[in-house]
C-alpha cells in the first residue's frame, strides 16, 4: 500500500506499512494534554516536582499517547475509521524538546477489520507500543443524508 491515506472501501493488507508520523513533544502539548485528561500529576506539568521525583523533566500521560496513537490511525485510514480497540503500553517518557516517531503495520486482516501494530519511539527508546484494531465501513454508493440536520425554527408565534 503507498503511504497516505486509505480511502473506506478500499483494502489493506497484511504487512501493509503506515507512513510515519513526526510528533515534536513540546511542553505545551504534554501540559495541554495532561489537563485535556484531567491528569492533575504534578510530574505532567511541574518540571521542579518532576525533578525531585526522579525525572530530568515533566513527562507525557498515557491518555495523551493514547490520543496521539488514535490520530495517527485516523489521519492514515480516514474519518469512516472506527477504533474497535486500542491496547498500549508505555515504556521511555516522552520529555519536552524530544521527538515520537509513531510507525505502524498492519498484522492481521479480518474483513473489514485491521489490527495495526504500532510503535511510537523518542530519543531515548520505545515510548509506546502496541496494537490497534480498526474497521473501515464499506463504501455506500448513491446520494448519503448530511452529518448533521439544523434543528428546525419554531413556527411564528411561538407554537412549536
Amino acid at each position: 500500500m503507498s503511504a497516505g491515506s486509505t480511502q473506506p472501501g478500499h483494502a489493506f493488507s497484511r504487512g501493509d506499512e503506515l507512513p510515519p508520523l513526526e510528533i515534536p513533544i513540546t511542553r505545551t502539548l504534554i501540559v495541554a494534554g495532561a489537563i485535556a485528561s484531567r491528569d492533575y500529576q504534578d510530574v505532567h506539568h511541574d518540571a521542579e516536582l518532576a525533578r525531585e521525583k526522579g525525572a530530568p523533566d515533566i513527562f507525557m500521560n498515557i491518555l495523551t499517547t493514547n490520543g496521539l496513537v488514535g490520530r495517527y490511525i485516523t489521519d492514515h485510514f480516514g474519518p469512516a475509521a472506527v477504533l474497535r480497540k486500542v491496547a498500549i503500553r508505555l515504556g521511555a517518557p516522552n520529555h519536552p524538546g524530544d521527538t515520537m516517531v509513531l510507525t505502524g503495520t498492519v498484522e492481521e486482516t479480518d474483513g473489514e477489520t485491521a489490527v495495526v501494530r504500532v510503535v511510537g519511539a523518542n530519543g531515548i527508546g520505545r515510548h509506546v507500543t502496541g496494537t490497534v484494531a480498526v474497521t473501515l465501513p464499506r463504501t455506500v454508493s448513491g446520494p448519503q443524508p448530511p452529518a448533521y440536520a439544523a434543528p428546525s425554527a419554531p413556527a411564528p408565534g411561538g407554537a412549536a
